[in-house]
């Protein structure tokens, strides 16, 4: 299996349960948003990933702009399937950089996406996202609901039309197999509390904020929007525990093993809306910190509420998310407290050499 983005927040738990698995991992990134040192061949994520599983993956540094760097690893390994996590994901972001945005998330994708046809390699996992939904019209959200049309920010466009693509190429070219997933608010960390969430500088998302001024990095949490139509004013989001998403993505990848043909896409979330101030009052609970906090003005294509129906892959996946809020936030708080400096926290008992191939 080839993970995109491996070195990732996402990329990195898949390739840690994909070895634990069973399943060989190549991995590649850009190391753009990944914490790695000059002087050590691989991200710290993955040295990490592959310590916990007791197996070694494969990493090439490779950018999805580069068809040349991209080709290296389908011209040294077989490759059966393809895990696409590698992606600009901040809305707020895509915002001022659009044409960033779309060129990263679609030229990379239809690059990736030639590769694998030119070495035969036709069955993908795609990272999508609830923002394809927009601003939903009803709640909760299904697979049914119309997704593009809405849309409120260029990240969510870029992930909807990297959609529209892979459907086109399922219907066209039947050989062709490939499941979307759409995300809703991944968060939380390995439960072993040396993998997590780490953000290049200030935090986009709301989970790594909050810890961060948990632990005294950060002053305050400023809350974006606080006159929402929501039983506190504040947006509610779908969180879902990193290790609950990623069992989602070993249940998608058995499902495209045994044959799954054409296009599927399902929704990953636990179904429950949570809204800041719970995110808040939870994590404060759960740290044993008072957590301040200070309500602003909405940022830029930012919804009031969103959240899903994750019944389909339920009923076709086998997949049930198992951990509530607490766990999210207590596993969240576990990875600060080892790593209050993310990946930079320097570990003795990391080392590489000690594992077998």
């Amino acid at each position: 299996v080839l993970v995109t983005g491996g070195g990732g927040y996402v990329g990195s738990h898949a390739c840690v349960k994909l070895l634990q698995n069973g399943y060989n991992v190549i991995a590649i990134d850009n190391c753009y948003n990944c914490h790695k040192d000059d002087h050590v061949p691989q991200p710290e994520s993955l040295i990490r990933a592959q310590i916990l599983a007791g197996r070694k993956l494969k990493f090439y540094q490779a950018d999805l702009l580069n068809k040349d760097e991209l080709e290296r690893p389908f011209k040294e390994h077989k490759i059966h399937c393809v895990m696409h996590f590698a992606a600009l994901k901040s809305v707020t972001e895509s915002c001022c950089k659009p044409l960033e945005y779309y060129k990263n998330n679609i030229t990379g994708t239809i690059n990736l996406l030639e590769v694998m046809e030119q070495y035969d390699c036709t069955t993908m996992i795609y990272s999508s996202s609830a923002t394809v939904y927009g601003d939903p019209q009803r709640l909760p959200l299904t697979e049914e609901e119309v997704t593009g049309l809405g849309c409120t920010n260029p990240y969510g466009k870029s992930k909807h039309i990297a959609e529209e693509i892979m459907k086109d190429l399922c219907q066209y070219i039947k050989k062709w197999r490939v499941i979307s997933l759409r995300y809703f608010n991944p968060v939380g960390a390995h439960q072993s509390g040396t993998m997590g969430e780490d953000p290049a500088g200030i935090p986009n998302n709301l989970m790594p904020y909050v810890a961060q001024v948990a632990i005294g990095k950060l002053e305050k949490v400023f809350v974006y929007g606080g006159n929402y139509d929501t039983k506190d004013g504040t947006g509610v989001r779908d969180y879902i525990h990193i290790v609950d998403l990623i069992d989602g993505h070993i249940k998608a990848l058995e499902k495209l093993l045994q044959g799954k043909s054409g296009f599927s896409v399902y929704n990953l979330g636990t179904g429950k809306g949570y809204t800041v101030l719970d995110v808040i009052k939870c994590f404060s609970e759960v740290s044993k910190t008072q957590i301040n906090y200070e309500i602003v003005g909405r940022r830029p294509g930012d919804i009031a509420a969103c959240y899903c129906d994750a019944t389909l892959a339920l009923n076709e996946l086998g997949w049930l998310p198992s951990k509530d809020l607490t766990d999210m936030c207590t596993d969240m708080w576990r990875w600060q407290t080892m790593n209050p400096q993310g990946y930079s926290t320097k570990h003795s008992h990391f080392d590489l050499n000690d594992l077998s191939s």
